[in-house]
């Protein structure tokens, strides 16, 4: 017991233990505790006792009876019963979000993922845009240089352009994969397409939706997914409102004084 729990202890809320006891089995069966464990001091003149949970299924959680007393008075008043996890308690692991748990490679036709309005990965196109297409001479020229290979051994001859575009439209990234006929739209009108420079750039982007199955993948103008940048969620496909508890754990309880 720390200093400050010594000076706040009251003595005759720490010697309620039968006190505690009586109004935990007013709230559960006699079976369901076991052992004293001992009590807390939670402020002044605030103490709780701490009980074993004999319930099948509840090894390592506790019975907490929370006592209080008003200054100047010796009864105590019971504050609550809660059943709370003890350090070797098994409890769930922590929830996570729907949208954390998602992982790329989720996605299965007629899935939808849609992006908040606020999303950072997105900004209005007449506020940034894409980077501007080769405007003036010297960008041309740039460009040829880097098609006919300056700097590269060799370089893909048409033949192998056009095979490379076949495979990727025939693919998994082409508009004929199963995700793609169930998509809201195509990844032409998404705000997550990356263009391409060269000739390949008429028909082929990068995908940039890190919760997207393409993520960092060349996909076709005509593919599409679920994680289109401007999908919504319908009324009929708006999650349900989360169903009311079982135990109100909200709702003030008539005190008991003992």
């Amino acid at each position: 017991m720390s200093t400050l729990e010594r000076k706040l202890t009251d003595a005759a809320t720490a010697d309620a233990v039968d006190a505690a006891r009586a109004a935990l089995l007013d709230e559960v069966d006699a079976a369901d505790v076991g052992d004293y464990l001992g009590h807390q001091v939670d402020g002044l003149r605030v103490v709780t006792h701490l009980f074993a949970c004999a319930s099948k299924g509840y090894r390592g959680w506790q019975w907490a009876v929370t006592l209080t007393r008003a200054s100047r008075q010796k009864k105590v008043t019971v504050v609550e019963v809660v059943l709370l996890p003890g350090q070797d308690a098994i409890i769930a692991p922590a929830w996570v979000p729907y949208r954390d748990r998602l992982q790329p490679g989720d996605m299965s036709p007629g899935d939808l993922l849609p992006v908040s309005d606020d999303d950072p990965r997105l900004v209005p196109t007449y506020s940034f845009g894409d980077d501007p297409l080769d405007t003036d001479e010297k960008a041309q020229i740039r460009q040829v240089a880097k098609d006919l290979g300056l700097g590269r051994v060799r370089v893909l001859s048409p033949e192998g352009r056009d095979a490379a575009a076949e495979r990727w439209y025939d693919g998994e990234a082409g508009p004929d994969a199963p995700i793609a006929k169930s998509a809201p739209d195509q990844c032409y009108s998404c705000g997550f397409l990356v263009r391409l420079a060269g000739p390949l750039s008429e028909t082929f982007g990068v995908c940039a939706n890190g919760d997207a199955n393409d993520d960092g993948r060349v996909v076709a103008f005509q593919h599409g997914c679920g994680g289109h940048s401007e999908v919504r969620l319908s009324k009929r496909q708006q999650p349900l409102p989360p169903a009311p508890p079982v135990l109100d754990t909200v709702s003030a309880d008539d005190l008991d004084v003992l």
